[in-house]
C-alpha cells in the first residue's frame, strides 16, 4: 500500500494519497490546498485516482478538491450530513481570512458501513459526527484515516456549527475500540496509534 502524506494550506491540513502498489489505483483524501503539489505526487508513482473522499467539509480539507477533479476525472465523495457545512465553506474561510473559490458537485454521498476502494485496497466508511455532522472516518488495512475526529493526544473541536461534543464522546469510543495496532492518519498533525491514544489522549477522561 502506498500512503502518501502531504501538510498543505495555512492550517498545515494532512492531504493523503493512497494507492494499491499493484494496481496503480489510488485515493485522494482532504485535498485542502496547493493541488500542484497533489498532482505532482500523483504523476510520480504513477497513480490513477477514481475518487477525491471528504472526511468533512471544513474548507481547509476541501480547498483543492475541484483542481484534482478536473485534472484526474476523480469523483468526489462526501457524507450528506455535511451538506449545509460544504455550502458554507466560502464564508468560514473567509472568517478566518481565507478564500474557498471552487466548489466542485458532491458526485457521490457515502454512509456508515459503504466500501471505498483503490484497485485491492478497501476501507470502511465510519459516520463519526461530533466535528461536523458529517465527519467520517476510513478503515480497513490495518489504518484509520480520521480526519479531524481524533488527533495525536486529541480530538477536533465541536465549537463550529454542527459541532457536537454528545456526538464526539460516541465517535471517540468507536474508534478507541478498534484493535490498538491500527494506525492513525488524521487530519492534523503527526500519525499515531489507537493503542497510544487510548493511554494518552486527554479525551479518555471525556468517555
Amino acid at each position: 500500500m502506498i500512503i502518501k502524506k502531504l501538510v498543505v494550506g495555512p492550517l498545515q491540513e494532512n492531504c493523503y494519497i493512497v494507492g494499491d502498489k499493484k494496481t496503480k489505483q489510488a485515493i485522494v483524501i482532504d485535498p485542502g490546498d496547493e493541488s500542484d503539489r497533489v498532482l505532482d505526487e500523483i504523476k510520480e508513482h504513477g497513480l490513477e485516482v477514481s475518487a477525491v473522499v471528504l472526511t468533512h467539509a471544513h474548507f481547509d480539507h476541501i480547498g483543492a478538491a475541484g483542481d484534482i477533479k478536473r485534472a484526474t476525472g476523480a469523483k468526489i465523495l462526501m457524507h450528506k450530513d455535511d451538506v449545509e457545512a460544504y455550502a458554507l465553506a466560502r464564508d468560514q474561510a473567509a472568517f478566518w481570512g481565507y478564500s474557498v473559490d471552487d466548489l466542485p458537485q458532491i458526485d457521490r454521498f457515502v454512509d456508515e458501513g459503504d466500501a471505498i476502494e483503490a484497485g485491492g485496497l478497501s476501507f470502511k466508511v465510519m459516520h463519526t459526527p461530533g466535528h461536523s455532522q458529517g465527519a467520517i472516518c476510513l478503515y480497513g488495512e490495518g489504518v484509520v484515516f480520521s480526519g479531524d475526529t481524533i488527533f495525536e493526544g486529541s480530538v477536533g473541536r465541536t465549537d463550529f456549527p454542527g459541532g457536537s461534543i454528545e456526538e464526539l464522546r460516541k465517535s471517540f469510543r468507536r474508534l478507541i475500540d478498534l484493535p490498538e495496532d491500527t494506525k492513525v492518519f488524521s487530519g492534523h498533525g503527526p500519525d499515531t496509534t489507537i493503542g497510544r491514544e487510548r493511554v494518552e489522549n486527554f479525551f479518555m477522561n471525556e468517555i
